[in-house]
């Protein structure tokens, strides 16, 4: 066994079946070894401390959020510095390898640096937390969860103008499709991130109903007003804090805040279209009763939903003429009897022979 496997030399080095392989000795085995139990170590103490702070705070997802990544970020750091301290015992080498490791990382993983560069960016907290709604790189949906990476979003419908998008959606509204996505954090600098809700929950909605000219849009108006006073967000259910946001964000008074129905002329009717605010979730149960409301309003006032339809009223009459045809030589010679009772020029009525 000994002529098989053996360690020679000053340093250790290894060698197989008389054949000395070159970087292989005791000294790397045990720095190796170190390595293997340091990354043990720091994951086991990484996934105990995410354990006690799934329970320490429990619904609260952003602060979880935030705990999780401290933790990730925290057992990163303890990795790479006591990796780098047992295998880099010289400054020289260690110099060496940094200038080489950043130059292959320059050149071959541009979009990994870019990414984690995304991550750091995130990391700020101005851009969005988890459970945000948000857009990125083409996908809207609920973040679910961050990495180094790669941000995770459940998917959401688009709506029907965008339906033919690439991959196709077949849900129109903002409710979960069922799809997980995962997006590069380099999105951040190559796209605009549309957040829906990271320093407000309430958004602003609106929702129109073309009515005819000849009917009594006031009513309708007032319709309209008292469905979206039964079902969407009353400015009495706002904390001072959230209209102080709200005023803020928006630059409006709290007396601007109440539903409003705006009028619109069109070619073929008038559009109204009242406009609230909702919360950032249950948008579509929302306007689901908002729409029964004002169908039942509009059956109960004699009033339709404008359309771009033609009704056809009635027709002109038509009248066809017949003219008999001219009788041959013969028919002229010997049967003038004939010719003489044709008549030519009869009228007869639409639809009668």
């Amino acid at each position: 066994m000994d002529h098989v496997v053996r360690f020679v030399g000053p340093n250790g080095a290894l060698e197989l079946f008389g054949v000395k392989l070159v970087g292989i000795n005791a000294e790397n085995g045990k720095k190796l070894l170190f390595t293997v139990v340091l990354i043990a170590v720091v994951l086991l103490v990484g996934r105990l401390l995410r354990r006690v702070v799934r329970g320490a705070t429990g619904r609260d997802h952003r602060a979880g959020f935030w705990f999780r990544q401290g933790v990730n970020v925290f057992s990163t750091l303890v990795i790479v510095v006591g990796a780098t301290s047992i295998w880099f015992d010289d400054p020289t080498r260690l110099a060496t390898a940094l200038g080489l490791f950043t130059a292959g990382l320059a050149f071959a993983l541009q979009r990994v640096v870019t990414a984690m560069a995304g991550y750091v960016l995130i990391l700020r907290g101005t851009t969005f937390n988890v459970g945000d709604r948000i857009v990125m790189g083409g996908v809207r949906g609920d973040v679910v969860a961050l990495g180094f990476l790669q941000t995770t979003i459940m998917e959401m419908g688009q709506p029907p103008s965008v339906q033919s998008a690439d991959p196709a959606m077949w849900v129109r509204s903002r409710q979960y499709t069922g799809r997980v996505v995962t997006v590069s954090n380099a999105k951040v600098f190559d796209e605009p991130v549309f957040n829906y809700t990271r320093e407000f929950p309430y958004i602003w909605e609106e929702m129109s109903v073309p009515v005819a000219y000849r009917d009594d849009r006031a009513a309708v108006e007032r319709l309209l007003l008292d469905a979206a006073g039964r079902h969407t967000l009353k400015i009495a259910e706002l904390s001072e804090d959230d209209l102080r946001r709200l005023e803020e964000r928006y630059g409006t008074r709290r007396s601007d805040l109440n539903p409003r129905v705006y009028w619109r002329m069109t070619d073929s009717w008038l559009e109204l279209t009242v406009r609230f605010i909702a919360r950032d979730h249950g948008v579509r149960d929302l306007k689901d009763a908002m729409t029964r409301d004002v169908l039942a309003g509009l059956d109960a006032l004699g009033i339709g939903i404008a359309s771009a339809t033609f009704e056809i009223v009635g027709l002109p009459p038509v009248r066809v003429r017949r003219t008999a045809a001219a009788p041959a030589a013969g028919q002229l010679a010997g049967g003038g009897a004939v010719a003489a009772n044709a008549r030519a020029g009869d009228e007869y009525p639409s639809g009668k022979e």
